[in-house]
């Protein structure tokens, strides 16, 4: 028995399991995909995740801001 049934022909996801959505910036921390982006990813075809995937790096730059925490000294 393999896994050739278990392979597809697709877009993977990013999702990396770092899920939690940043309360201002509103994407993942994780995989930087909105919420909704997330919940329609099984649904999309391949050229709408191709174009979630293509703004997904322009998206870090609205996560460097810190959360909160401790402030530093």
């Amino acid at each position: 028995m393999t896994d050739e049934v278990w392979k597809r022909e697709e877009i993977a996801s990013p999702c990396v399991k770092v899920c939690m959505i940043h309360r201002d910036a509103k994407i993942c921390v994780g995989c930087n995909r909105t919420a909704d982006e997330i919940a329609r990813w099984a649904a999309m075809g391949p050229e709408a995740r191709a174009a979630v995937l293509a703004e997904l790096p322009g998206r870090s730059a609205q996560l460097t801001v810190r959360r909160g925490g401790r402030r530093r000294a």
